[in-house]
């Protein structure tokens, strides 16, 4: 049985494109090849471009939230 798409803004699981999809996807997997690689590998950077993904889309999801109460 498939479930209904919520229509209520949620900021910690904004919802995401295709594309950005892809990238976090992308991003994580890169993440966790890293994580085979060993404890005391960096990976700060790809966790910023995962937050930055996260940061675009929740800002987006909150200026259509507004849109959409105005109308």
């Amino acid at each position: 049985m498939a479930s209904k798409k919520n229509a209520e803004y949620d900021p910690k699981h904004p919802p995401l494109t295709n594309g950005e999809k892809a990238k976090f996807a992308w991003y994580i997997g890169r993440m966790a090849k890293r994580g085979i690689a060993g404890e005391t590998v960096y990976q700060g950077d790809l966790e910023k471009k995962v937050d930055r993904i996260l940061d675009g889309a929740r800002a987006r999801a909150e200026k259509n939230a507004r849109q959409n109460a105005k109308k």
